[in-house]
């Protein structure tokens, strides 16, 4: 999937963005976030997304992202997407100018949760790998594109069949910044089988 953009359909367009074979480019629009119900007891789903869809069991779905954040709660990353009550994330959320937190959220029958590590405000780039197993998933990160870490080990119950898979920014505050996304990379599960 060396032409993401092609196969691909936005939810919650930007209004300004570029999409070109190799690279996408958008500019977040403010209050636009991805949460349901846990903790704060708000539900949000006007992040934009560009997603792709497959039936593929087993794949592993890889993206480079650059942006710009400045605000708390500014993110960049990469999405699955069953429904507004079915999805996973994963992305660096900017907190001030001392640290911005890297995690993923999952969110199973329209409650989510949140793991992080908090990371260095200076990264403005990371590298994101997200393999499938059926109705599993594993969320890797990478500073370079070649060393990855896991980031979690997921599962998704209503990851039955079709899925969508992309990627996805948002500002949840009164803010905008652009995003960039480059590397799409689409092909076999490369998370092996536990044994």
């Amino acid at each position: 999937m060396d032409k993401f953009t092609k196969c691909s359909e936005w939810i919650n367009r930007p209004e300004q963005f570029v999409a070109g074979d190799d690279e996408i480019t958008f500019t977040t629009s403010p209050q636009t976030d991805m949460w349901q119900n846990t903790y704060y007891n708000f539900c949000r789903n006007n992040a934009h997304m560009l997603l792709a869809e497959t039936d593929r069991d087993y794949f592993s779905f890889t993206v480079k992202t650059r942006f710009q954040s400045k605000r708390r709660f500014d993110q960049c990353g990469i999405v699955l997407y069953i429904d507004e009550h079915n999805w996973l994330k994963a992305s660096i959320e900017y907190q001030n100018v001392m640290f911005q937190r890297l995690g993923s959220v999952v969110t199973n029958r329209a409650f989510s949760d949140w793991a992080t590590t908090d990371i260095p405000a200076s990264i403005k780039e990371m590298w994101y790998r997200l393999s499938r197993r059926g109705n599993d998933f594993l969320i890797e990160c990478s500073v370079d594109g070649i060393t990855y870490n896991q980031m979690r080990v997921c599962h998704i119950e209503r990851a039955e069949g079709s899925v969508k898979f992309g990627i996805y920014a948002c500002s949840p505050e009164d803010s905008s910044f652009e995003a960039s996304f480059t590397h799409f990379n689409f092909g076999g599960c490369v998370w092996q089988e536990h044994k």
